[in-house]
Order: C-alpha cells, then sequence, then structure tokens
C-alpha cells in the first residue's frame, strides 16, 4: 500500500513542497522536469530545512538551502555543498510516479528518525 503525496503537476517546475505523513515531514523538489524527494531533517542540528511553508530552495531555486544555519545542498543528490554540515547528506526517500500520482511507501516514511 503506497501512500499519495501530490499529483506531479501540483509541484511546479523550480520550486518545492513539503508534506507530512505519520507526523514525519518530508519534502519534494522538481528541478528540470524530475522530481526529488527528501526527509525534512538537516544533518547539521535535526532541525526542519524550510524558510517558510513550501519554501526548500535558495534565492536562485539552483539548491536545497537549511533555514537555520544556510547550509546549502544539492538538489539532485541531496548533498551539502556549504554549511556547517558540509559533506554530509540528506535522506532520500524512495517515490514512485504512476498515472501522474506521486506515491511512496509508508514504511519507508516509519523508518525516519524524529525531529
Amino acid at each position: 500500500r503506497m501512500i499519495i503525496l501530490c499529483h506531479i503537476d501540483d509541484i511546479e517546475e523550480s520550486t518545492s513542497k513539503g508534506f507530512e505523513i505519520a507526523h514525519k515531514y518530508i519534502f519534494a523538489v522538481k528541478k528540470e522536469g524530475q522530481l526529488f524527494v527528501y526527509y525534512n531533517y538537516c544533518p547539521h542540528l535535526g532541525t526542519p530545512l524550510e524558510w517558510q511553508e513550501d519554501r526548500f530552495l535558495d534565492s536562485d531555486s539552483a539548491l536545497i538551502q537549511c533555514s537555520t544555519h544556510g547550509a546549502l545542498f544539492v538538489i539532485e543528490t541531496g548533498t551539502c555543498i556549504l554549511g556547517p554540515c558540509k559533506g554530509k547528506s540528506l535522506k532520500a526517500i524512495p517515490f514512485i510516479v504512476g498515472n501522474g500520482f506521486v506515491t511512496v511507501n509508508p514504511d519507508d516514511i516509519a523508518r525516519l528518525g524524529r525531529i
């Protein structure tokens, strides 16, 4: 049994969107038509990443940016390239796109740590 996050078109190009599933927080980013889904958890302090609701990207929409210390992460890999957690990575969440809907396995979400 999979959980539907959203329709693929609900996330516009070069934007991000957060989701809560069973008290766990994840987010998706669309870049160049591809989707990337990560656990909303900074590897430095364990804080949520977004600046405001659904705002996970820097001002150029080129990188994921942590609101706490400004750490920057590559969208495609989740790797931190600048900031206190440089070299660490965001936890990618496996997902499937089928019939236009983005779905995740609830077991993958249940295994995530806690913020």
